[in-house]
């Protein structure tokens, strides 16, 4: 196996793992991969720095699995206390988005479901909106 860091045409950046160099050329040439980021498949290969171990081959030790518990915990409080002070705006979150965006209606802050393409042309149009790391049921769903 060997792992390339991997550019789109948008620049985004991200790491792919693939059997050999000649299944990296094939899978690109035949436009099976694309970038988890935006689908874009214009895809090169991005400039890496080599990983050179330490002295005496030490890694710094991976975090416990507590350590990522409580960040986990941690993020999904954060999200929380965000999420109180926003609007859910269901499915109709990426027209309020836009209406914003555009100055056609107040700024305040929402949240809601957009479809993966409705998501990439928000983005694509410059509005600000990014994915909540943890899913998020619509308030009537709730205990």
């Amino acid at each position: 196996m060997i792992v390339f860091d991997l550019r789109c045409g948008q620049a985004h950046v991200f790491e792919a793992w693939f059997a050999s160099s000649g299944a990296y050329a094939e899978q690109r040439e035949s436009g099976r991969i694309e970038c988890p980021i935006c689908g874009d498949r214009d895809i090169e290969k991005a400039v890496m720095a080599p990983q050179i171990a330490a002295k005496g081959n030490s890694r710094p030790d991976a975090p416990s699995p507590e350590a990522i518990k409580a960040a986990l915990r941690h993020l999904a409080g954060e999200q929380a206390r965000m999420l109180e002070k926003s609007t859910w705006v269901g499915t109709a979150f990426a027209d309020r988005a836009r209406a914003m965006h555009d100055g056609e209606a107040p700024v305040t802050q929402i949240h809601g479901q957009a479809s993966l393409a409705e998501a990439k042309a928000l983005v694509e149009e410059g509005v600000p909106v990014a994915p909540l790391p943890f899913p998020v049921l619509p308030p009537k769903l709730t205990n």
